[in-house]
């Protein structure tokens, strides 16, 4: 018997047939979750700015039979991963710490792999490998572990990818270079950080093809973005887990090196001899 679907990956997989008033529910039982768990219909609604009929024909399409069954599945799936690190250290955890993570982070991979779009991942490769476009790679303070690895493999492979980081007046005076056309790859998790979504909100009206790595399709980040994927975070103390987002930025980090397989190589030779010839590394 196949194990039930995350109640965000039904919000995902449903938002393309969600009015403007069900994205207002969805976007509050992302926001908080505790509203569904504990509450009412009349409380959600109130929350979201809909109605009664709106909350229930939401759930109808997530595949609920209706509202319990909805706030059954948040209360066992959504209210616990979706604490904030103040709540959850707080917790006390029984087991095999080891196992736990090695299980929770083969399935946050498996998860986030089996959630690539093949068209999104194609034509990302496609954007990030034309060399007549720069590359810039934004991450939060918090959740951007992965943004700087898909930068330095990036800048391995060609030119022109630039990595912006904090604080904001940098990142404003950066973005000054950035040109229509290109790329601007995001990472961040909820909860989002302002000055990265001010950020990716400047490029996009700069002309930036933006490529948005977050953990819902209803993210804001996704709002903006040319293509969109889905990470999965779950980690198992206080702590979102990077494991499955460092997972998607080594397949594209690959496939661009695949893509770019000529040029790049020269450019690893070059980088090599230059390492080489400084003494930068100790190999024993």
């Amino acid at each position: 018997m196949n194990a039930p679907r995350p109640v965000l990956a039904l919000i995902e997989a449903a938002s393309p047939t969600l009015t403007r008033a069900e994205r207002r529910v969805a976007e509050t039982v992302i926001e908080d979750p505790k509203i569904v768990a504990f509450g009412t219909v009349a409380q959600l609604a109130a929350r979201s700015g809909s109605s009664g009929p709106t909350v229930l024909r939401f759930a109808a399409k997530l595949g609920f039979a209706g509202f319990v069954e909805m706030q059954a599945a948040i209360q066992e799936e959504i209210a616990d991963q979706l604490r904030p690190a103040t709540q959850r250290i707080r917790e006390r955890y029984s087991g095999d710490v080891v196992n736990r993570a090695l299980a929770a982070d083969l399935d946050n991979v498996r998860r986030t792999i089996e959630a690539i779009e093949p068209r999104d991942f194609n034509e990302t490769v496609e954007l990030v490998a034309d060399r007549r476009h720069a590359v810039w790679v934004i991450g939060s303070e918090y959740s951007g572990t992965a943004a700087r690895h898909l930068a330095q493999q990036l800048d391995l492979l060609r030119d022109d990818v630039e990595l912006l980081d904090g604080p904001a007046p940098r990142v404003s005076r950066r973005l000054m270079g950035l040109e229509p056309g290109d790329v601007l790859i995001a990472v961040d998790l909820r909860r989002y950080e302002r000055w990265l979504l001010d950020a990716v909100t400047r490029a996009d009206e700069r002309g930036a093809l933006v490529v948005a790595i977050t953990d819902s399709r209803l993210s804001p980040l996704a709002e903006v973005a040319r293509h969109t994927f889905v990470i999965a975070a779950r980690g198992i103390g206080p702590f979102d887990s990077a494991t499955g987002a460092i997972a998607l930025v080594h397949a594209l980090g690959a496939a661009v090196a695949a893509r770019l397989r000529r040029s790049a190589t020269g450019r690893l030779d070059r980088i090599e001899a230059s390492w080489a010839a400084g003494g930068d590394f100790v190999d024993r």
